[in-house]
């Protein structure tokens, strides 16, 4: 088993999938690198909120969003800067109940929203997090 707090020791994607043990967290990012031709870059992060190995997926220079692993689960982070705001409000409505909660609740700094979602199957909130995914690839 990986050690994900281990700085010295960079997970394949492969081993990061064992760690989650849900086949979601594959899914999510096979539709991520199909729709946007882009590939996994793993990263070490050391801040305090998710210290350890994640996951990000950029395209043009992007972020689209950093997935955080974790047993059973991962959570995805999305940034909604000014640039999506107007777009990912228009959708709110249409979005869990959920979704609308964490974006009402979070607090919005220099112009964002750092937007942490948790993902453990393929119910509402996978379908939301890839739509706030494809506003920030076209914001």
């Amino acid at each position: 088993m990986i050690d994900l707090q281990d700085k010295n020791s960079c997970p394949a994607i492969e081993e990061i999938s064992e760690y989650v043990r849900n086949p979601v967290f594959m899914q999510f990012c096979s539709e991520i690198k199909s729709a946007y031709q882009c590939i996994e870059k793993i990263e070490y992060s050391s801040c305090s909120w998710a210290k350890g190995w994640n996951v990000k997926f950029k395209k043009a220079g992007k972020t689209l969003c950093t997935i955080y692993p974790k047993e059973g689960g991962f959570t995805v982070m999305i940034v909604v800067g000014a640039k999506e705001k107007a777009s990912v409000e228009a959708i709110l409505p249409e979005c869990t109940a959920e979704l609308r909660n964490i974006y009402n609740q979070t607090r919005e700094g220099n112009g964002q929203r750092w937007l942490t979602l948790d993902i453990e199957d393929r119910e509402g909130m996978y379908d939301d997090c890839l739509r706030l995914i494809r506003i920030r690839r076209i914001g």
